[in-house]
C-alpha cells in the first residue's frame, strides 16, 4: 500500500496544465465503440479509471495503441459481447457507460453491476429505464442482460433523474438508434457538452447541446475521427484550493474559464478569488479569506444542484477552503448521503465542524490545522485532505491514495514542482 507524506505550511508557486477531463474522457472511451473506424484521442488523462476503462474496452476486442503520454488510438473495428470481469467492473462507476453503445451495437451485453466511490448509494435504474424506452430487453442475475435483437428506436425519453452518466449512455445510444429521439431532464455538465460535440465530429446529429433537452437523429454509422479532451474544472478548482490555503500564488493554463462561473462565485463567498486571461486563471496569493455573509448577517449556505449550478464532486474541496476562513458557514449536499462523513478527519485536524446530518455541516473558521494520519475514502475527499495537510502544521501521512489516483494524475510531482513537501511512500 502507497502513502503520501505531506509537511505542511509551504507556499504554493509556479504555473501549471490540467489534465484532460475525467469524466469526458470515460464517456468518450466508450463511445468509440459506436464505430468501426479508427479514433485518435489527445489530452487522455493517464489516471486509473481511464486505464481501467481501457481495460475493459480491450477485453471487448477493442485495440487501444499508446501513441504518446497523453493520445491514444481506439480502434473498434471487431467488438464481442464477451462477459465483462466483474471485479474490473467493481473498479469503476463508469462500466455502466458501456451499456448504451455496446447495446446499440451488438444488440448483446453481459454486464456486472458497476462500483465507484462508496459515498452513498448510486442508483442505475435511470439507465436501465432509458434503454427500455428504446426497445432493449433487460434482465438481472447477479449482472445485467442487455438484449436488442432488432436494433435500438429512436423515443422520447424523459429521465427521472438529471443523471450525468444516464444522460450519457442516453446519448450514446440514441446516436446509433434509428429515428429521432428526444431526452428531456437531461444533464448539462461540461463533460456531457463535450461528449456531444466528440460524437457530432464523428457524424451523430445532436442538437441544443448545454440544454436539459436533447434532439437527436439517430445515423446508420458514425466514421472514425480525432478530438482533444478539454481541461479537468475539477482538477483546475483543486489547485485553485491548494493555491488559496497554502496562501501561495499560482497560474493555471487552459483552466477553462467558460466553466467556471459558478464555482467562482461559490469561492468568492470564502473569500477566494482569481483573475482571468483568456482561458488562463491566476490566483494571487493575497486573498481576504472572510466568508460573505448572507443579509443582515445571516450564516450563508452553500448547496450543491446540476450543472449549471455548484457541482457535488467540488463540495469536499470548498469545505477545507472555508475551514481557512473567517466566519461561519453551512454546506449541503443532499445528493450523497455519504459525501460529508470525511469532515471527521478534518475535526481531527483541528477545524471546527458541526456534522448536523449525513448531508449538513456547519464549519466555522479560521482553525489552524495540525497534521495526521488519516485514509482517503474515495476521490475526491482524499484531494481535499491533501489540501488540509499542504496547510497544517506539521506532518500529515495519507493513505489508501489508490483512490486519489484514480482521478488525479501524478499529483504529488505536480505539488512538488510547485514547492509543496510530498512524497508517495510505500508501506508494510
Amino acid at each position: 500500500m502507497t502513502s503520501f507524506s505531506i509537511e505542511g505550511g509551504h507556499r504554493l508557486h509556479g504555473r501549471i496544465r490540467p489534465i484532460g477531463n475525467k469524466n469526458a474522457a470515460l464517456p468518450m472511451l466508450a463511445a468509440c465503440l459506436l464505430t468501426d473506424e479508427p479514433v485518435i484521442m489527445h489530452n487522455v488523462p493517464d489516471i486509473l479509471d481511464v486505464r481501467a476503462m481501457r481495460s475493459l474496452l480491450e477485453s471487448l476486442g477493442v485495440e487501444v495503441t499508446t501513441l504518446d503520454n497523453h493520445s491514444w488510438r481506439i480502434h473498434a473495428k471487431e467488438v464481442r459481447p464477451a462477459d465483462l470481469d466483474p471485479d474490473l467492473c467493481r473498479k469503476i462507476r463508469a462500466s455502466i457507460l458501456l451499456a448504451g453503445p455496446m447495446t446499440a451495437r451488438t444488440g448483446n451485453l453481459h454486464l456486472p453491476p458497476p462500483g465507484g466511490d462508496v459515498i452513498g448509494r448510486r442508483r442505475v435504474d435511470t439507465h436501465l429505464l432509458i434503454l427500455q424506452k428504446l426497445g432493449a430487453k433487460i434482465t438481472y442475475d447477479r449482472s445485467f442482460h442487455f438484449l436488442a435483437e432488432g436494433g435500438l428506436v429512436g423515443a422520447d425519453i424523459l429521465l427521472d433523474e438529471a443523471s450525468v452518466t444516464g444522460t450519457e449512455n442516453a446519448i450514446m445510444a440514441c446516436v446509433a438508434a434509428r429515428g429521432e429521439s428526444v431526452i428531456r431532464n437531461a444533464a448539462s455538465e461540461p463533460h456531457v457538452q463535450e461528449v456531444c460535440h466528440f460524437l457530432n465530429s464523428l457524424g451523430a446529429k445532436i442538437e441544443n447541446i448545454g440544454s436539459n433537452t436533447l434532439h437527436i437523429t439517430g445515423v446508420p454509422k458514425l466514421h472514425g475521427g480525432e478530438f482533444t479532451i478539454g481541461p479537468d474544472y475539477l482538477e483546475v478548482v483543486s489547485f485553485v484550493g491548494a493555491a488559496a490555503v497554502t496562501h501561495g500564488s499560482l497560474w493555471i493554463r487552459n483552466a477553462g474559464t467558460q466553466y467556471l462561473d459558478m464555482i467562482h462565485y461559490v469561492f468568492n463567498r470564502l473569500g477566494v478569488s482569481w483573475q482571468v486571461h483568456g482561458q488562463d486563471i491566476f490566483v494571487p496569493a493575497d486573498q481576504s479569506f472572510e466568508i460573505q455573509s448572507d443579509l443582515g448577517g445571516a450564516i450563508p449556505e452553500i448547496s450543491v444542484m446540476p450543472w449549471p449550478s455548484f457541482p457535488t464532486d467540488l463540495m469536499s474541496i470548498a469545505i477545507v477552503v472555508a475551514t481557512q476562513a473567517k466566519g461561519t458557514i453551512l454546506f449541503h449536499d443532499w445528493m450523497y448521503p455519504s459525501r460529508m462523513f470525511f469532515t471527521d478527519k478534518l475535526v481531527g485536524m483541528g477545524a471546527h465542524i458541526v456534522l448536523c446530518d449525513p448531508h449538513r455541516v456547519i464549519i466555522q473558521g479560521p482553525s489552524q490545522l495540525y497534521g495526521e494520519k488519516m485514509e482517503s475514502p474515495d476521490i475526491r475527499a482524499g484531494m481535499a485532505l491533501v489540501l488540509a495537510a499542504l496547510s497544517a502544521q506539521g506532518t500529515s501521512v495519507i493513505r489508501n491514495i489508490g483512490q486519489i489516483d484514480r482521478g488525479y494524475e501524478r499529483v504529488e510531482q505536480k505539488l512538488a514542482a510547485l514547492g509543496a513537501y510530498i512524497r508517495r511512500e510505500s508501506e508494510r
